[in-house]
């Protein structure tokens, strides 16, 4: 299903954020990619940063990486100070440590990730963090936990999922649906309602102007939802005074972003973005949900459970989503390029 939104009201910068971080199944890597990404070199250190999740499984992660940072548990948000050499951690206690194996999926598991997002998100909503991360959950805990289905679950409604990698950025109008679904959810409403998101979203983060480029959805962008839906729907958007072209032959303007021509690509369905951003650079991407009022991003890759508690798991990404989350908490754009 099209998830529409009308945007949310800007929350101001601030000069030095606080951000959350939900570790992801205890059992997966998510754990591990935190540590590392708070503690090797090129880590954040512009903003205060607590994790959310089970300490236990924090600290079993730091031992495995060969990483002895300090962990403090903290009580609640207002506790964190701006100290870069402790992590700091806030743990429900409703996860034993005997309730999760490293490597393998489990309800206990789910249940508690469901848990500490919804904690995440009652803390932005209450402005007590200015932004939040989810590391990597798995489905499967997920499913056994009884309490949602998939990942989708956790995506609030009037929501997208903008890509973004060091040479390109894609959000695409829908997300896990049947490719038999995909064309009809190409309307003019549809994608005039994400291009318009998208404008005044980068406006938010201090990026003015953004240039915007339509994919097309059928090769060349030759099809009849491309003229029918997509060409009217962007003629909407620069009536309106918004720097967006298309529909762009698919096939092109992928290519077209990475050498500078847009800022953003606007993608019709969730693979035609995914392949070519994964293509382009996997590691060091991030994932940021937009029509948010608070700054909430993800990392593009699971939990990893055949390589949990190995120590060898890959941080560049969730190094690269603090970061993130660092620069659009405090207006500066994309890590400070634009």
């Amino acid at each position: 299903m099209t998830r529409v939104s009308q945007g949310a009201p800007a929350r101001a910068p601030v000069d030095q954020p606080l951000i959350a971080t939900v570790i992801g199944d205890p059992a997966g890597v998510g754990p591990e990619v935190c540590v590392k990404a708070l503690t090797l070199d090129g880590a954040p250190c512009s903003s205060r940063h607590v994790l959310i999740g089970s300490v236990d499984a924090v600290r079993l992660a730091a031992a495995a990486s060969g990483l002895e940072p300090r962990i403090r548990q903290v009580g609640s948000p207002r506790e964190i100070g701006a100290s870069l050499s402790e992590i700091a951690i806030f743990d429900p206690g409703s996860l034993p440590k005997t309730a999760w194996t490293i490597g393998k999926p489990g309800a206990a598991s789910g249940r508690a990730v469901v848990e500490w997002v919804r904690l995440a998100e009652r803390w932005a909503s209450e402005g007590l963090i200015d932004g939040w991360i989810m590391a990597p959950v798995d489905s499967h805990s997920l499913k056994l936990s009884g309490q949602i289905e998939s990942i989708d679950d956790l995506q609030p409604a009037g929501t997208y999922l903008l890509r973004v990698s060091p040479s390109l950025r894609v959000v695409p109008i829908t997300e896990h649906i049947s490719i038999t679904e995909v064309p009809s959810s190409v309307t003019i409403s549809a994608v005039s309602a994400l291009v318009a998101l998208v404008d005044e979203t980068f406006k938010r983060w201090g990026v003015r102007g953004a240039r915007i480029g339509v994919a097309g959805l059928n090769p060349h962008a030759m099809g009849r939802e491309d003229r029918d839906a997509i060409a009217p729907a962007v003629e909407r958007e620069r009536a309106v005074g918004r720097q967006v072209e298309g529909p762009i032959s698919p096939d092109s303007i992928f290519r077209l972003a990475m050498e500078g021509r847009y800022d953003v690509v606007v993608s019709m369905y969730h693979d035609q973005g995914q392949i070519a951003l994964k293509t382009a650079a996997f590691e060091g991407a991030c994932t940021i949900y937009i029509g948010l009022d608070h700054v909430r991003l993800t990392v593009p890759h699971g939990s990893a459970m055949e390589i949990a508690g190995k120590g060898i798991a890959q941080h560049a990404s969730m190094a690269s989503a603090m970061k993130m989350a660092e620069s659009l908490c405090a207006g500066r754009g994309f890590g400070g390029e634009d």
